[in-house]
């Protein structure tokens, strides 16, 4: 399977629809999907909105859970890249991305610098 990498930049503002969940590999045997490390696969839902007011989601995998990203967050995603895949008459393309994080907003940013002192 050929990977083709995506240049998240020109998908305008990324947002976490639904939080990281552990991906399941086998949906009869429950079996939670492992990387080639042993590390848990986790899916994140991801908004994408380009232009205007169409919004798609997609799911992007990553290894090991996404720490801070929670519904509704503004994320920055990393290395991601698409793959064609088809089983039968099915087919699509499915994400993955080497890290999901949250875009550190303005009063985080500012609460962070307030309390790095230059004392007096």
């Amino acid at each position: 399977m050929q990977s083709i990498p995506v240049d998240t930049s020109r998908l305008g503002v990324l947002r976490c629809a639904v939080g990281p969940e552990p991906k399941i590999a086998g949906f009869e045997s429950k079996e939670v999907k492992k990387d080639r490390d042993g590390n848990t696969v986790y899916t994140v839902g991801v908004t994408v909105r380009q232009e205007g007011r169409r919004v798609s989601v997609i799911e992007i995998a990553v290894s090991g859970e996404p720490k801070g990203v929670v519904e509704g967050t503004e994320v920055r995603v990393t290395g991601m890249e698409a793959f064609a895949w088809a089983m039968g008459d099915r087919h699509g393309i499915s994400f993955r991305a080497s890290a999901i994080t949250p875009v550190p907003t303005a009063s985080a940013a500012a609460a962070g610098s307030a309390g790095k002192g230059g004392g007096a």
